[in-house]
């Protein structure tokens, strides 16, 4: 789907208070717990950063029965054509779709459901100008990734399915939009061919876990404990806003997973 405005502007995102229950979310890596009080830091900082980046942000309550809730972009995708309930791929996260469905359903007209067969996370999920990119992973399936394609399509949304490096948790654990044609990659991913339509800026080596970034509007946020990739992007020209991840990386996490965004014409 083409479209005048820049994939990145938004005017809109939802995110979820992180529980007290955090501290014990899914991890492949087991680098220690984070505490409750450092995400919530980060999680303050980033939605001072949104507010500050120009957009409206809806604060959803703490989920404590689901420790991972606060990655809201793992049970849903928002567009402004509509919203689609995800079937995320680990089996202690699966019904953080039926907590954020009402929210969803009072906030867009068109809210559309995945079948009850395979498994589609949001943080496989890469929306470009020209297509959404779905990329195969542990937590999401093929069955889930082209039942995605038909609601995609629904909305008048081009997609197409990738495949995600062996070992690496979501597609977006390794790369992010920049701007329209360009986008920021590990060199693992960048090396699958996947994105030859793309200019592309790689991460620096050491620094993989950076890929996660998130443009939103003017600004580029980056994880503030990779100081080459923020010195490679500042000196590409992009306006960055770096933010801790710490904590939050303990867990499997990056920037975009702590929120669903979307621009509304309605606003």
């Amino acid at each position: 789907m083409s479209q005048s405005r820049p994939v990145y502007q938004f005017n809109n995102i939802i995110v979820r208070t992180p529980s007290q229950s955090v501290v014990n979310g899914l991890r492949a890596d087991d680098r220690g717990n984070p505490t409750f009080e450092g995400v919530k830091a980060e999680h303050d900082a980033y939605i001072a950063a949104m507010k500050d980046a120009g957009v409206k942000v809806t604060v959803l309550p703490a989920l404590e029965a689901f420790p991972d809730s606060i990655f809201v972009e793992d049970p849903a995708l928002v567009f402004g054509e509509g919203a689609i309930l995800l079937r995320p791929g680990a089996e202690t996260r699966i019904k953080e779709t039926l907590e954020i469905e009402p929210t969803l359903r009072a906030m867009f007209d068109t809210v559309l459901e995945l079948p009850a067969e395979g498994f589609t996370d949001g943080g496989d999920v890469l929306t470009t100008r020209e297509s959404v990119m779905i990329g195969l992973s542990a937590r999401t399936t093929k069955v889930g990734a082209e039942a995605l394609q038909v609601a995609l399509a629904k909305l008048g949304r081009k997609s197409e399915i990738v495949a995600t490096p062996e070992g690496v948790l979501h597609f977006k654990t390794d790369c992010s939009l920049l701007d329209d044609e360009t986008v920021l990659s590990t060199a693992r991913l960048a090396k699958s061919g996947v994105f030859e339509r793309f200019k592309q800026v790689i991460i620096p080596e050491g620094e993989e876990p950076a890929a996660n970034a998130l443009r939103v509007n003017d600004v580029v946020m980056v994880g503030s404990d990779f100081p080459r990739t923020i010195e490679m992007l500042d000196k590409l020209g992009y306006k960055v806003v770096p933010l801790q991840t710490t904590e939050i990386g303990k867990i499997d996490a990056g920037l975009s997973c702590m929120s669903l965004r979307w621009f509304s014409n309605t606003l």
